[in-house]
This record gives structure tokens, sequence and C-alpha cells, in this order.
């Protein structure tokens, strides 16, 4: 972010508008409407900078757009030349006017036509009445501090109450109605409070693939305590002012155990916080999510839980492979490649079985071991080609190889930060084709009668192309 956005108050305040032409006079429409008093002229001189607030220029001579961008930085003056950024001090952004509610979308001067397409997407969305909404919060401003004195208890009443009845009475236009409603509401807001916790699923690290129950729980926390393989795009979507904790894992290091994560969402839950504890892939799934959940309520406090998308449905829908086929697989097997006491505690026979398909969660380390188990239990395993373990993020990594010419080491650029997933696919899923065509968006053509005919080994993704077999 190379502009720093901010609003400025120029009530009554002088500006200087230098040059001519429709695009000056463009600006100073919008400075009049925002109470500046402008003052034109067509040539430059130092002395038109006395006791100017900002400066604008638009189709005057060169030497003049020069002369007063220098004169503008020197004394500390904001300046925009139209179409000339490297003269600016300032850009104007498109602007969307609810007033009392204003939005300014910039692109840094670099396409302010696609900074105006952005807007009129904005105006399609907010409803003509929102600036009546936010002159409801403000003739209630004082009253809302006066009665709410903490902090996370106003906000929390204000969340409520600008997007339940009162506002969508003011949004109507019915002033006195939504002022009775308000009213009411802030009388009957509790001032104090109780905390709760939400165990939200993050996804496979898409930002654009939480949900929308999620990204609002995001928008009103007031404390988000998160794992590792949350991202950096998904953490900016929260609040700018929530305060987050790291308690990330990684294999044999836990920088909090889980006894004490569980203790720390009970302790700021009673505190009178929301709190957010987002986790990758889904609460449910291999994420400890059920733990979390009974040391909360068993404080006697409330939890809920918001599923996320799991890393093998990611995998899946990347790699444009059918979790299950009705002519290849009639059921799917969720299972973790973690080790408990030192040793894999996994039902081999079971995951051997046709006519499904295999996920395996955190089996990078143990990949060799979990690959003798399947194939000891009476499966034949062939190398396929990779399927990314955080299937949904750019520049996501695939695991190492799984076939019988991997040796149990990593092969070159193999990364393990990603949530590892690797997967076993049933005999006649085999056809599937890899990898999908390009932007596609159906699902991989299969060949039934071929599968019919011919028995199709059963592939574990996981090799690079050198390791197909």
């Amino acid at each position: 972010m190379r502009h720093f956005p901010i609003f400025l108050d120029l009530q009554g305040r002088d500006v200087l508008l230098l040059g001519a032409g429709e695009a000056l006079e463009a600006k100073a429409a919008l400075l009049a409407a925002a109470g500046a008093r402008p003052r034109h002229a067509a040539r430059f001189s130092p002395a038109l900078l006395e006791g100017i607030a900002l400066a604008c220029a638009a189709g005057a001579p060169e030497e003049d757009l020069h002369a007063l961008a220098e004169a503008c930085r020197a004394r500390g003056i904001p300046v925009n030349v139209v179409d000339r950024p490297e003269l600016c001090g300032f850009i104007t952004p498109a602007i969307v006017d609810r007033d009392p509610i204003t939005i300014a979308i910039g692109s840094g001067g670099a396409a302010p036509a696609l900074a105006r397409m952005v807007r009129q997407r904005i105006e399609t969305v907010l409803a003509p009445g929102l600036g009546r909404v936010a002159a409801l919060a403000r003739h209630f401003q004082r009253a809302v501090r006066a009665r709410l004195p903490d902090l996370a208890a106003r906000r929390r009443f204000l969340d409520a109450a600008l997007t339940g009845p009162a506002a969508q009475l003011a949004e109507a236009g019915r002033e006195a109605e939504a002022r009775a409603a308000f009213a009411a509401a802030l009388d009957a807001a509790e001032a104090a409070p109780a905390g709760s916790v939400h165990l939200v699923g993050a996804g496979p690290g898409a930002a654009d693939l939480l949900t929308l129950r999620a990204l609002r729980l995001l928008g009103e926390a007031d404390v988000i305590v998160h794992d590792r393989l949350v991202p950096a795009e998904v953490l900016e979507m929260a609040r700018r002012d929530a305060r987050r904790i790291y308690v990330g894992k990684v294999r044999s290091h836990h920088c909090v155990p889980q006894a004490e994560i569980n203790a720390l969402l009970v302790r700021l839950a009673r505190e009178g916080m929301k709190v957010v504890r987002l986790k990758g892939g889904d609460p449910f799934i291999f994420g400890r999510g059920g733990e979390e959940k009974e040391a909360v309520e068993a404080a006697g406090l409330v939890c809920e839980v918001v599923p996320g998308i799991t890393a093998a449905l990611a995998c899946a829908a990347q790699a444009g492979i059918p979790l299950t086929h009705r002519d290849a697989a009639r059921s799917l097997t969720l299972v973790t490649g973690h080790t408990r006491e030192g040793r894999l505690d996994v039902n081999f026979a079971s995951l051997a079985q046709p006519g499904q398909t295999v996920a395996v969660y955190m089996g990078v380390t143990t990949l060799p071991a979990l690959f003798a188990g399947i194939v000891a239990a009476g499966a034949t395993l062939r190398s396929r080609r990779p399927s990314s373990s955080a299937a949904a993020r750019r520049g996501s990594a695939c695991c190492a190889a799984a076939s019988p010419r991997w040796r149990g080491r990593p092969r070159a650029g193999w990364r393990t930060a990603p949530p590892c997933c690797c997967w076993a696919r049933p005999a006649r899923a085999a056809a599937c084709r890899w990898p999908p065509p390009p932007r596609s968006r159906q699902a991989p053509h299969l060949d039934r009668s071929r599968n019919r005919a011919h028995g199709r080994a059963l592939p574990m993704a996981g090799a690079p192309p050198a390791e197909q077999g």
C-alpha cells in the first residue's frame, strides 16, 4: 500500500485550483461539496499558496505544474496534478457517497478506470439509505457511551443495533420509529455481556474459500486465536483492532500445548471477549476442535462451531478428481498419518478395501509406513502425478513420492509447510484424467466401459512426474 488513505476536514478552508478544463471543474465540485472554498488561478506564483490547505491542478502550462508541485512539497501542502502521479502528493479516489458514510477507492494512480468500476460495484451493494443509519448512530453516540462504558460491550451492541430493526427503519426513512427502536434496544443492552468462543474453520488457505459466517465472525471478534495453517491473507480479513494470538504447532514442537490452548480460550471468554479460534481446514477434522469445545462448555460458556473446507475436498477440487463416484467409490475415508506414542494407529485392512477413496492427513513423515501397511493389507499401489497438499493456495507444494522406488527421503523442492494430504484412489477411478483440462469446470471424464473391462491399480497421489509408474 503506497498511499495512506485519510479523510481531510476542509470545512471553511481555502484550496487552490490551478489551470482550467473539465477535470479541474470536477475537482472544484467535489471540494465545494466537502465545504472547501476554492481559489482559481490560471498561472502559478508562490504567493498563491498563502493560507492554502490543499492544491489541485489541471490544464496549466507544464512549467507551472512543476513549480506548483515543488512549492507545495517544500511547504508540506498536499498537491494533486490530474493524470500526473509523479507530481502528486496525494491522489483523488473514486468515491461512494452515503453521507456521512464515505467510501474511497484508489489505485495509486495506476488504473483510475478500474477504481471507478469497483465504485460502481459497491454502489449496487449499498442501500441508498445507509447514510440515515449512520445518522441514527451519531444521534445516540453519547447515550451509547454513557450506557455502555465497556468497549467490548459497546461494540457488540452496535454490531447488533446497526443491522437490526432500528437500522431497517432508518433506511426506510422512518426516523421517529427508528429512534424509538434504537432507544429500546439500548435500554435492554447488557452492560457486561457474556463472552463466547467460536471454533471457525479457515479452510485450505484461500481467503475466498472462507464461509460467509466465518467472515462475519472475523469482523466481530475481540480476539483471534489462530494456528500456523492460517495464512496472512485470511487474518487480514479480520477486524484491524482485534487481538491476534498465535498458538501454531509443528511436528514434535507445540509452542502452546493443547491443554494451555483450552485454558486460554476459557480465560478470554470469561473476560467477556468474543473469541474466534481460527483453525486450518475444518475444526472437527483432525483439528482437535472436539477437545476445545468440551473444555469451553465444561466451563459453562457458549461454544459455536463453524465448519470449513477441509484439505481433502480442496485437493479433489484442484485435481479435478471426484472423491466419490457411483461406478468407482461408494465411500470416503479420512485418516490421520499422525503417530500416537510413536506408532501408527491405523486399520490398514479397512484402508485396503476396494470401492473407496482414502484421504490421509498429516502423512508426510509416516508416508513409508502408510504405504507399506496398505500394501501389506493386500492393496496394490502405483504412483500418480502429485496432488497439492495446500490445494487451494497459490504456490502450493506437492508431497513426496509414494511408490516402490521411493526410499523415504524427501525429494528436491519438497515442502512440508502446507497442510499435507496424501490420498489413495479406488480401482476404477484411476481413469480420471490428470492434469484436468485448463479452465475446465466439469468433472474429469471417466471411461466406464474401459474401467469395467480392465482392472486398475490403486494409485496414491504424491509422486512427482519422474516417479510415475
